[in-house]
């Protein structure tokens, strides 16, 4: 992630210096395309234009981070035979996913937390306006609730699904699926009333930029899909069979 932050920046550098010619060659991009890239309308020549789009990546790289994390820490036990290790020792079940999640929660912290102190340094680095560092905080706030849900519907995922090839790719096909959906709804706004199905579009860059502050209602739905599905993993953790 510092990698991709620091040459996303040096690629900013040359944005700004070729000014809004840039702009001018982005427009010319097919609707389909800016709508995967999420150029939309913003001014990628400014730093916090283009670390709006930036940010569209870490919403990927995160995602994929979270949902696979989430997946795998909670289907591990049984896909490397520990199972019989863990599970028979006088521990409650729940105690034991308790303590996956809040492995979980500390991996997507710091992963998050690495991306706001690499953001706020090469931001600041290139930057030749007014600073940006408070707009970073919010975009990592909103991130870290997107970390939060992806990771949880990993483990609500891994929970409900034996197999845990067949739990990693379904938890890849939600993401990915979020995913499309978003940029379809760039390409067609007759089917904005899809963006309550992608987090994707809970907390957009430059409305929050914009506004700055998260949409309640997007709030609240996600912390009830996050509760939602961290409560499937305990139930379904308690009631399963394991295999050992």
């Amino acid at each position: 992630m510092i990698i991709l932050i620091y040459a996303g920046m040096l690629k900013y550098s040359g944005f700004a210096a070729a000014g809004q010619s840039v702009n001018d060659l982005f427009k010319q991009f097919p609707a389909s395309v800016k709508a995967v890239l999420g150029l939309g309308e913003l001014d990628i020549t400014s730093v916090l234009g283009y670390y709006a789009v930036f940010y569209l990546y870490f919403l990927l790289l995160t995602g994929v981070h979270a949902v696979m994390l989430g997946t795998v820490i909670i289907a591990k036990e049984e896909h490397d035979k520990t199972a019989d290790f863990l599970f028979v020792k006088p521990v409650m079940r729940s105690k034991i996913v308790t303590a996956k999640l809040i492995a979980v929660l500390i991996n997507i912290t710091i992963l998050n937390l690495t991306t706001l102190v690499a953001s706020v340094v090469f931001v600041e680095m290139f930057n030749t306006g007014p600073p940006i560092t408070d707009k970073i905080l919010q975009l990592m706030g909103s991130l870290l609730i997107f970390q939060l849900l992806f990771a949880s519907i990993g483990a609500g995922i891994a929970a409900l699904t034996r197999n845990i090839k067949k739990a990693t790719s379904l938890s890849a096909s939600v993401l990915l699926t979020a995913f499309i959906v978003s940029a379809a709804i760039d390409l067609y706004n007759k089917i904005d009333f899809l963006k309550y199905i992608t987090p994707f579009k809970y907390f957009p860059a430059a409305e929050v930029i914009r506004t700055g502050t998260y949409a309640p209602l997007f709030l609240l739905l996600s912390l009830l899909l996050i509760t939602l599905f961290t409560a499937i993993t305990y139930y379904f953790m308690d009631k399963r069979d394991i295999t050992i």
